[in-house]
């Protein structure tokens, strides 16, 4: 029952990162917008950095396997070939950062701030999410580092309202259950 119950969250969070894939996306250039990078760095602030990444990882282990679970159904090691790809290898790492940054400013028992997590997400984005993204954009449609950058700068609100959310869902979580991070790290 142990081993149960410590797996449950990591299954809960490869499940939200699934149902944020597959919600209906918007088509706002070469990637579509989902939901995909907030869940993900949600996984990081509410499990922890080392169990997000891992919750990130069988997500993506599902999807390279040939399970549908990214954005439109697709599926498979193909879509490392696509303008997707450098945004969805840098999820393990977005969890982790965000995740690590996260726990860092809200010790154990502490009153979660989400101003805090909010800008512990949006530093994740910027350092990890958005240059991974744009250098996938470079490979994958043989475009210059500066058209990537103009490609990506349309993704960049709807990142800030992702991060927003998840600093307050992230927020409540820790609220609710205090105990959350007690040793996890």
């Amino acid at each position: 029952m142990n081993r149960v119950v410590r797996l449950l969250p990591l299954l809960l969070g490869v499940g939200l990162i699934v149902l944020c894939a597959r919600l209906p996306a918007l088509p706002l250039g070469p990637v579509p917008v989902t939901l995909q990078s907030f869940a993900v760095i949600l996984a990081g602030a509410v499990l922890g950095p080392w169990r997000g990444a891992v919750a990130v990882l069988l997500y993506l282990g599902l999807g390279l396997a040939g399970a549908p679970v990214f954005s439109g159904g697709a599926a498979g090691v193909a879509v490392l070939q696509g303008a997707s790809a450098g945004y969805l290898l840098a999820f393990p790492l977005l969890a982790l950062l965000g995740g690590g940054l996260v726990w860092r400013v809200m010790p154990a028992g502490s009153t979660p701030r989400p101003l805090w997590l909010f800008a512990c997400g949006l530093a994740s984005s910027v350092l990890v999410l958005h240059p991974l993204g744009i250098a996938g954009l470079v490979r994958a449609l043989e475009i210059t580092p500066l058209q990537a950058l103009s490609i990506d700068l349309r993704y960049w609100p709807g990142d800030v309202l992702k991060n927003a959310l998840m600093a307050v869902l992230a927020s409540a979580v820790h609220r609710r259950w205090p105990g959350l991070r007690r040793g996890q790290t």
